[in-house]
């Protein structure tokens, strides 16, 4: 499996832009779910855990997902016992994780999944009943927000394509929601939260 990200990891944290994301999605994250100490949530695509550090302050425990083993070496330099990621290294739409999460998040990975049905198939299975989903990702774009495509199967989303996957895969309560713009010199691009429950 190649690691997209090898060469990008020890400075993925720097840059305004990478920090205020994150914080933004939590935010919306908070606004739409309550996040709980009893909680066991699931960060797919966890990275550099930009996201999963802030949840992993309002809950028990969080499980940070990724498959580059470059940005899960970062991860594991930040953990402290205050405040800890448990990192698995894993394809789960591949190798199912058998662990079942009262909440599902992920920031800006959506994009690197190629079969989305798949994915969403996956993780279903992994939530209790009840349980949340809370996707962050971008909308749709023509390609630019990379500066390099490889790993990028998705050039954002379409609401209403996305909306009916989601579906589809057995999840209710489904909504999108603009919470965020990212803003690179050769324009600005949506960021959307992706709500639902199992």
């Amino acid at each position: 499996m190649q690691d997209h990200f090898k060469d990008k990891a020890e400075n993925w944290d720097d840059g305004s832009i990478r920090k205020s994301t994150p914080v933004a999605i939590f935010d919306a994250i908070q606004k739409k779910f309550s996040l709980t100490k009893e909680m066991q949530i699931m960060d797919f695509g966890v990275g550099t855990g930009l996201l999963g550090f802030l949840v992993a302050q309002k809950v028990k425990k969080v499980y940070g997902v990724d498959m580059s083993p470059s940005m899960l070496a970062k991860l594991k330099k930040k953990n402290t016992p205050e405040c800890f990621i448990e990192p698995i290294e894993q394809d789960i739409v591949k190798e199912p994780l058998s662990i079942v999460f009262d909440g599902i998040v992920s920031s800006m990975t959506l994009h690197h999944v190629e079969n989305l049905e798949a994915f969403f198939t996956s993780i279903y299975k992994n939530l209790h009943k009840d349980g949340f989903l809370a996707i962050a990702d971008l909308e749709k774009e023509d390609g630019s927000f990379h500066s390099d495509n490889s790993g990028v199967y998705h050039f954002g989303f379409k609401e209403e394509e996305l909306l009916k996957v989601v579906k589809k895969c057995g999840f209710r309560d489904v909504s999108i929601k603009n919470i965020a713009t990212i803003s690179k010199p050769q324009r600005d691009f949506g960021v959307f939260l992706l709500s639902a429950k199992k």
